[in-house]
């Protein structure tokens, strides 16, 4: 759920990162700056901007890049899922238990465990079905020249764009507390069209779906 107010603190978490890279060659990983290099122009493709925060102004376009989308945002953290130590009604004012896309057991995502994106649900302003992105769809998040592939895991506020998961903002160096954490600009999401994860919960495996994507993205 998207919190209404942003602090710009960061913690930087040394190893925090995911082994991004394990899971494929170095010629199979694209760097953050091939991938921004593909995101340098904007063709709009939702009708009309989205806000980062909800007292904000409307400043955010989605844009088609070919086999993908993208855009250019904050990062609010998402703790929505199964209850943990971190992700809780007591952690989080905004707690839900649930996620739009289940693990494969049924049960929701665990936002700590699990780097995802959230999507803003369909609206008039941007259907991301129509866009080709679907629940546990592939995506690439770029912050301080960092590459985190994720999935497409929850849906958020129709005007309201820039959330990822717990595990996604710390794996970045952001902070990822879910009442102060966060971070105001300069985060990169790259959601690539009819793509899938399977199963949804497994990073190992988004991180390698995620690569191929990603350098058949920079090529084309």
């Amino acid at each position: 759920m998207r919190k209404l107010l942003l602090f710009s603190a960061m913690v930087v978490v040394a190893g925090s990162a995911p082994a991004a890279t394990a899971a494929a060659s170095p010629e199979a990983a694209p760097t953050a700056q091939q991938l921004l290099a593909k995101t340098t122009s904007c063709k709009q493709v939702s009708n009309g901007k989205y806000k980062t925060d909800e007292e904000t102004g409307r400043t955010i376009a989605v844009c088609d890049a070919g086999g993908a989308v993208f855009w250019k945002a904050d990062m609010d953290v998402d703790c929505d899922g199964q209850p943990t130590a971190r992700c809780n009604k007591n952690t989080d004012p905004w707690f839900q238990d649930g996620t739009a896309y289940p693990r494969s057991d049924g049960k929701a995502l665990i936002a700590d465990q699990t780097p995802y994106v959230v999507v803003p649900s369909i609206s008039s302003t941007w259907n991301f079905e129509k866009a080709g992105l679907k629940g546990a769809g592939s995506c690439a998040v770029i912050y301080n020249g960092k590459v985190l592939y994720t999935v497409i895991g929850d849906t958020g506020p129709k005007d309201i764009i820039g959330e990822a998961s717990y595990a996604a903002a710390k794996a970045l160096g952001i902070n990822p507390d879910p009442k102060n954490g966060g971070v105001d600009s300069g985060v990169t999401y790259i959601c690539f069209k009819n793509s899938k994860v399977s199963p949804i919960e497994d990073h190992g495996k988004s991180t390698s779906v995620g690569q191929a994507l990603a350098a058949k993205f920079v090529q084309g």
